[in-house]
């Protein structure tokens, strides 16, 4: 299944998706930011109308103190008006603090189309394609890698805003998801070749096209279209709207370097489990775990490969001890049978001695 199967890079802290799925690197995160947008809409919404019915009841009961007679009224009267003026000052009160929060609120895909995107005149979003099998979304996503790779690593390498611009423009095909893909594939294998430095820098530009890519969506337009006015405003924001775009990079760096020692870890662990499977004598055991179990004499015998001295060693042992050793020695191949030397052998059950020391596995490596 090509690079999708093999690369998992997910905002799932558990990280149990096998599949690359690069658009759920925000999904999560950004399902949490339109939940507390949602909120805060909601607590603007409910102060502004607080407000008007504040104004409303103020109105009428000063309305009424103008037309009341009875000292007893006026005095009623004169109370809740205080109270609703003082109602109003609280209002105003959570009202300022609203816009302050709103105002210092990190710059994110959700936020960055209500603050001079929306303005911009763009083409609308061209009709959806017929829906494909994963099968054929996998094997037109490849081919698109295949043949653009070279110019997706190019545009990977660039560290300046108006030069990436300018890429993007020359390279309008580049927008889209298979190159964000591929960037976050590069990135794992970056990471696991342990060239860090290059690693982020590729993650940057993968952030920067995630971005692109996520407003195109929230815009309902093409990617490409959202190039001039991204770089724009990004190059034109304060600190506090860059804290949310270098918070996604430092999440996502995280990430890949998460997902590469996995796979390092994983990659290492078959190849040690292939090089013992190559090392197993004929009863199944690793010559090179039996040789460290051994008893120091035993290992010298080996080491020196001196049947004597083997001999002399196992004949000084309790005859059941031997015949264990002897067992683990010729099941793991550091004993391999053979014809000559019988009589020489100690008598021991089976007259297991009678073989020949390994020569190829008969010494640690």
């Amino acid at each position: 299944s090509g690079i999708n199967a093999e690369y998992g890079i997910s905002d799932d802290e558990d990280d149990t998706h096998p599949n690359i799925d690069t658009p759920s690197l925000f999904r999560w995160r950004h399902q949490a930011r339109l939940d507390r947008m949602g909120e805060f809409e909601k607590k603007k919404s409910e102060t502004k109308e607080g407000l008007e019915r504040n104004q409303r009841e103020l109105t009428e009961l000063k309305n009424k103190l103008k037309a009341a007679d009875e000292e007893s009224d006026k005095k009623r009267l004169e109370a809740d008006i205080e109270k609703l003026q003082k109602q109003f000052s609280e209002f105003k009160s959570k009202e300022a603090e609203l816009e302050k929060q709103e105002k210092l609120a990190p710059w994110n895909c959700d936020t960055i189309c209500r603050e001079g995107f929306s303005k911009t005149t763009v083409n609308k979003m061209p009709e959806k394609k017929k829906v494909m099998s994963e099968d054929e979304r996998l094997e037109q996503s490849q081919k698109f890698m295949d043949k653009y790779k070279t110019d997706i690593e190019k545009f990977g390498f660039y560290n300046n805003w108006d030069d990436s611009k300018e890429y993007l423009l020359a390279h309008p095909h580049l927008a889209c998801e298979d190159t964000a893909n591929y960037l976050t594939y590069w990135c794992v294998n970056l990471q696991m070749e342990e060239k860090n430095g290059l690693m982020k820098q590729v993650a940057h530009q993968t952030i920067v096209m995630q971005y692109i890519l996520e407003l195109s969506k929230t815009m309902e337009v093409p990617p490409i279209a959202c190039v001039p006015s991204f770089f724009t405003k990004i190059k034109t924001c304060d600190a506090k709207y860059m804290e949310g775009f270098n918070s996604e990079l430092e999440a996502f760096i995280g990430r890949i370097e998460r997902r590469a020692k996995e796979k390092t870890d994983k990659l290492i662990a078959e190849i040690e489990a292939e090089e013992r499977e190559k090392r197993l004598g004929p009863g199944g055991l690793d010559p090179q775990e039996v040789y460290e179990e051994l008893p120091p004499e035993l290992q010298n015998c080996f080491d020196s490969k001196d049947i004597g001295m083997l001999q002399e060693v196992l004949t000084a042992m309790k005859p059941d001890e031997a015949q264990v050793w002897l067992k683990k020695c010729i099941d793991s191949g550091l004993w391999v049978p053979g014809p000559s030397d019988e009589a020489k052998m100690p008598h021991l059950p089976n007259n297991e001695l009678s073989k020949e020391p390994n020569k190829k596995t008969g010494q640690r490596h």
